[in-house]
């Protein structure tokens, strides 16, 4: 029976890992020989094995690490900031859910629109001499901030990020808030436990692992970011706003170091995979 149940497995598994192995294993051995070879545009067919050069040129260049501080700042503000925020609308906000979904599809709006085009729009709204927010804070004020400079660059493009992502940890803890059982909410209000008390002893510690599911992935989304702050600031003065992905896009169309940005690369997938299984392991040693 034991060797039915391999053979199957098998059988149903073989598909999806030769699928992995030509959609991703292919370009991760091509990508590992492009890190270690001397490298340009005309010699993509025919790369120089050169050694670890392009590994130390990345890690040697303070422009890596400040691009490195930048996208861990920005990840973390934006899943804290996000997570919170959504996790608040799910809650205080759940009576209004209760019989009408309509609301719902409202916040779910900046989903629906493309990073890219997010950040356009918040470069009109936003641009010192043309964008009506400016315009406005002038006449009213007498005074505007440049959003966009050096020095608000980092709160605007957070802010930015934090707006249009927000809804899909709203929507994440709003499912995560519904599936909490009602006996449960019965038994505590029997008990006299109500309101924050309530929350904070029982529906928070069943919406942890929705939570902690939800920083991860917005995390990740936050430390890759490329599309708004491309848009809106590009790498910034004197690369205020570099992230990592913007530094390896940089590297690689802008000043054709291929073998470096397909290094910097190799250095974020080795990092993150080392993050995520430490992550694994101690999520498994908690369970046990």
């Amino acid at each position: 029976m034991e060797t039915t149940h391999r053979l199957e497995w098998t059988l149903l598994a073989t598909p999806l890992m030769v699928f992995l192995l030509v959609c991703l294993g292919f370009p991760a051995i091509v990508n590992l020989i492009y890190s270690v070879s001397d490298i340009s545009f005309e010699t993509l067919r025919n790369p120089e094995i050169s050694g670890f050069g392009n590994f130390v040129a990345v890690l040697t260049d303070s422009g890596f690490w400040r691009a490195n501080w930048f996208s861990l700042r920005f990840g973390l503000l934006t899943a804290i900031l996000e997570c919170l925020i959504g996790l608040g609308l799910a809650v205080f906000l759940a009576p209004l859910f209760k019989d009408r979904s309509w609301p719902i599809a409202i916040l779910m709006l900046p989903l629906m629109v493309a990073p890219a085009l997010m950040g356009l729009m918040y470069r009109l709204v936003l641009h010192e001499f043309a964008g009506p927010v400016p315009h406005y804070l002038w006449a009213w004020f007498g005074n505007s901030p440049a959003f966009l400079g050096p020095n608000s660059a980092f709160w605007t493009l957070a802010v930015v990020e934090t707006l249009q992502w927000t809804p899909f940890a709203f929507l994440l803890f709003h499912m995560a808030y519904q599936a909490i059982p009602e006996e449960l909410r019965e038994a505590a209000s029997i008990d006299g436990v109500m309101g924050l008390a309530r929350f904070w002893r029982i529906e928070l510690p069943l919406m942890l692992p929705t939570l902690a599911a939800a920083l991860l992935i917005r995390f990740i989304d936050g430390f890759r970011v490329f599309d708004n702050v491309y848009v809106l600031t590009g790498s910034g003065a004197g690369g205020s706003t570099t992230s990592l992905s913007i530094y390896i896009y940089e590297a690689f169309f802008k000043q054709a170091a291929i073998g470096k940005a397909v290094a910097a690369s190799v250095i974020l997938f080795a990092a993150s995979f080392a993050v995520l299984y430490g992550l694994n392991r101690l999520a498994r040693r908690r369970r046990r």
